[in-house]
């Protein structure tokens, strides 16, 4: 499901800002990043493709001129 909803990231930096997730709150509650299972650069933009703990998949986006992390899609835990 596309969605673009504001999120606070704790994030790795190593030589760049951002180096990759480690976890996010969003509405309301923290999820832990498991797995980074994709991440490139769009023009102005970091995306990442992951996998939280609880087996959620979202992709979060951050806004390098706005300086903003995105929730941008997510899938729903298969039962």
């Amino acid at each position: 499901m596309d969605v673009s909803e504001p999120v606070t990231v704790k994030s790795y930096s190593g030589h760049e800002y951002p180096e990759r997730p480690e976890s996010f709150t969003w509405q309301g509650k923290e999820y832990k990043v498991e797995e980074i299972e994709g991440a490139w650069r769009e023009p102005g933009e970091r995306r990442f493709r992951l996998r939280t703990a609880g087996g959620r998949r979202f992709e979060l986006c951050y806004e390098e001129k706005e300086d903003r992390w995105l929730v941008t899609r997510l899938e729903r835990k298969a039962r």
